[in-house]
């Protein structure tokens, strides 16, 4: 059995970037198809054996606390119309894990974030950013989780990003271990081109142990006036390793307006119907603008 039983989801963001959709509807709500994004990572993190799921939240997330939770008179609807299908679909999503939920008081970034939940965590837990939903044959969490167990330490995901792109990540300085795991050196949170140290750029998963809280409340404040996580894990390395595997499969950034529609026609031409469909349109379009 995993050591790594929680997982955390900090998700008080104001999701400007959606406005105005997001002024009442919290953007980790938005479908992806016929699931809002953040069911992903909660089925990716169940799949990857953690049977607690912690939402750090804010003001204006009810809907997302709703969604996890039994609707009793919505199931008693579908029971009275024999819709069994829909009934069992309807149930299953509050039964996929054990949900908790802690308020982050004020907006004071990532590490500020996962310190909320420091009270849930005496144990290694899992960190999944919903922004990004990736598509594989084994989750991304488990893969980190399984570097954890054979390794120690902390483990983050890492993805190959083009070298004029990393200064919108956090970059790590890391020499190789084996195959695709890294043991990092050093990380750097959106260095210019010609300051990053590597193309090896952290993506939205980790496996934290909770010597980590310890770092969060040693930083300061960095951009923005924020916590960065990037600052307590380039101190966490020094008491313990911390590794990087730059995991098998896709990721899909659901962060922007661009991307959740590049990611939504991907997911939709995934599917039979609706990529019959996505197909019709794109040459009704390009017969239009032959016209």
């Amino acid at each position: 059995m995993s050591d790594v039983r929680k997982c955390l989801f900090p998700v008080a963001g104001l999701g400007t970037r959606f406005l105005p959709v997001t002024k009442e509807i919290p953007k980790e709500m938005l479908p992806l198809i016929d699931k809002p994004v953040i069911q992903y990572g909660v089925e990716e993190a169940v799949a990857s054996g953690c049977g607690q799921i912690i939402f750090i939240t804010g003001r204006g997330k009810r809907a997302l606390e709703d969604y996890f939770d039994r609707s009793y008179e919505l199931e008693q609807l579908l029971k009275e119309r024999n819709k069994e299908d829909l009934y069992q679909l309807i149930l299953s999503i509050s039964s996929l894990a054990d949900f908790a939920y802690v308020r982050q008081p004020e907006p004071l970034g990532l590490g500020h974030a996962i310190l909320c939940a420091e009270a849930f965590c005496n144990e290694p837990f899992g960190v999944i950013l919903t922004d990004d939903v990736m598509i594989s044959s084994k989750p991304v969490l488990r893969q980190l989780i399984e570097v954890r167990e054979k390794l120690g330490g902390s483990v983050i995901a890492l993805e190959r990003v083009p070298h004029e792109e990393t200064e919108r990540y956090g970059i790590v300085d890391a020499c190789l271990y084996s195959d695709n795991i890294y043991k990092i050196n050093d990380l750097i949170e959106k260095p210019k081109r010609e300051k990053a140290p590597s193309d090896l750029a952290i993506m939205g998963r980790y496996v934290l142990s909770p010597a980590v809280f310890a770092h969060i409340r040693n930083i300061e404040r960095g951009e923005g006036g924020e916590y960065q996580l990037t600052d307590a894990l380039k101190s966490l390395l020094k008491e313990e390793p911390l590794w990087g595997v730059v995991y098998e499969g896709e990721r899909l950034d659901c962060g922007t307006k661009m991307g959740w529609f590049k990611s939504t026609i991907k997911m939709g031409l995934q599917d039979p119907e609706l990529r019959k469909v996505v197909l019709e349109i794109l040459n009704e379009e390009e017969v239009s603008e032959n016209d």
